[in-house]
């Protein structure tokens, strides 16, 4: 399994599961044990389907430069807080996608599960 570790966020790249394979997705979510904490989940085509485990604190500022990024909070509350001191605030089972190119962060209010979708290939801590 790949994984990248650098204190601040640990980020496992390989799917847990392929098509056709079933997931408790609640079970990887009470395994989370750090606490910046991302899983590849599947590949979907060309997507990667993604659970961010986090507990409150700010990620860094990044970007993706030539891709869109989408947030759906399954738990938990985020702001994500764009370019130009702009912000969109999220609670559950609501979504946002950040347009490509533009710089954000996601700041976690409390203990939140978050699915993000991403083209197969993006680095998640930004370009």
């Amino acid at each position: 399994m790949t994984t990248t570790s650098d204190g601040d966020y640990e980020i496992h790249l390989e799917p847990l599961v392929g098509a056709g394979e079933w997931l408790d997705v609640q079970a990887v979510i009470e395994g989370a044990d750090h606490p910046w904490w991302n899983q590849t989940l599947i590949q979907v085509g060309d997507v990667l389907v993604r659970l961010g485990v986090f507990q409150p604190g700010e990620y860094h500022w990044h970007q993706h430069d030539e891709q869109d990024e989408f947030f759906f909070v399954l738990d938990g509350a985020i702001r994500i807080e764009l370019e130009g001191d702009r912000a969109v605030d999220l609670s559950p089972r609501q979504a946002y996608s950040v347009p490509a190119g533009t710089q954000h962060r996601p700041v976690v209010l409390v203990a939140s599960s978050v699915l993000m979708l991403e083209r197969a290939g993006v680095v998640p801590t930004g370009d």
